[in-house]
């Protein structure tokens, strides 16, 4: 049976650098729909002191989610130094497609086959799928792009997570924050060697109580339009969720690859706020019995990136593997964790041991 192996990595920051004086005018209001009467800067104040998110990306009027996922897909493309036209899938993760400018979204055609026609890929058996997961979709398109390499259905494949999040966010909610652009794609190839690749993987879905703790809806301002629909979350019930269930699927993913917490070189794990990452990594360790551990370990882009949703990770990978996050390397024939928690609510892990 053949091992799944990354052969390429690409990534896409947008240039529009997004911090705090950005929200300064804002007006906003409870979840209940209550004006909160405090000053912006208070309120912009107490949501960088919880999540530390101090600037995120979002993308120009000019750009769309197909667009950034194209320019990922390209550097990793080049990276893995492959003829497109070998590739027999692309899977292209994301929440809301193509998003207009005025939050318009748009999935037909898929977002796959839109990079395919940009890339302008011949090949009509490179099959496009649209991986639609929450945030964990990413890492759910990897484990779907190693089960078609495990089936021998498929040698090539493009996965990519993108997402315009800027785009589908309430003015009037605190959470709007919390919200970025980006996109990270990689190659990944079939390849005989033993334990390599993706060693080991876990997918979890709660769509009972759970279901709507991330969902659409009006604007929380009921004065505002409330025909058009925004990202809505639960925050503190998805931080009590992850917390309870997060760590203990990555511990079962990590045993199913024979391993144990001291053989996890890095931790990529999905971002929406630094303070739930740190709860869920110390909660982690802690069914370990290990109460110290060097933090590095899990490396955090959420401060300056924001939260990308389904292109954190992939985005994290990349500019890991090619040295541009400070203080941050993957060692040879290490192993690294990927892994996820969102709209669901699902959760998804991977083992993944370099060659």
């Amino acid at each position: 049976m053949p091992n799944t192996i990354i052969i390429g990595s690409g990534s896409y920051l947008p240039n529009k650098v997004i911090g705090r004086d950005f929200f300064l005018d804002s007006e906003f209001y409870t979840e209940d729909g209550v004006k909160i009467d405090k000053p912006a800067e208070e309120t912009i104040a107490k949501f960088v002191e919880i999540t530390e998110i101090e600037n995120r990306r979002f993308i120009d009027e000019d750009l769309s989610n197909s667009q950034i996922g194209f320019e990922a897909a390209k550097i990793a493309i080049a990276d893995a130094n492959i003829d497109q036209e070998e590739l027999d899938y692309i899977i292209y993760a994301s929440n809301f497609g193509e998003v207009t400018v005025n939050g318009y979204v748009d999935f037909m055609p898929t977002m796959a086959a839109r990079v395919k026609n940009k890339l302008g890929i011949k090949n009509r058996k490179c099959i496009t799928y649209d991986m639609i997961f929450g945030c964990p979709g990413w890492v759910e398109a990897m484990i779907l792009a190693d089960n078609l390499i495990k089936a021998n259905v498929a040698k090539t494949i493009l996965v990519i997570g993108a997402e315009t999040l800027s785009r589908v966010t309430d003015p009037h909610d605190r959470n709007r924050m919390i919200f970025a652009d980006g996109a990270g794609a990689v190659v990944v190839k079939a390849t005989n060697e033993e334990n390599v690749g993706i060693i080991a993987h876990n997918t979890i879905c709660d769509n009972g109580p759970e279901l709507n703790y991330l969902a659409n809806g009006p604007s929380i301002n009921q004065d505002s339009d409330q025909t058009r629909l925004f990202v809505r979350m639960q925050g503190r019930k998805i931080y009590e969720y992850a917390l309870k269930n997060v760590p203990a699927a990555i511990k079962e993913t990590i045993e199913d690859a024979k391993l144990s917490i001291e053989d996890i070189d890095k931790i990529l794990i999905h971002q929406a706020n630094a303070k739930m990452d740190y709860a869920m990594i110390d909660r982690l360790h802690k069914l370990y019995d290990v109460k110290d551990y060097d933090h590095s370990v899990s490396p955090m882009t959420v401060q300056d990136l924001g939260n990308t949703s389904v292109a954190t990770i992939p985005t994290m990978f990349d500019l890991i593997i090619k040295g541009k996050m400070a203080g941050h390397t993957f060692k040879d024939k290490g192993n690294i964790v990927m892994t996820s928690v969102g709209a669901g609510m699902n959760i998804n892990a991977i083992v993944y041991k370099f060659p």
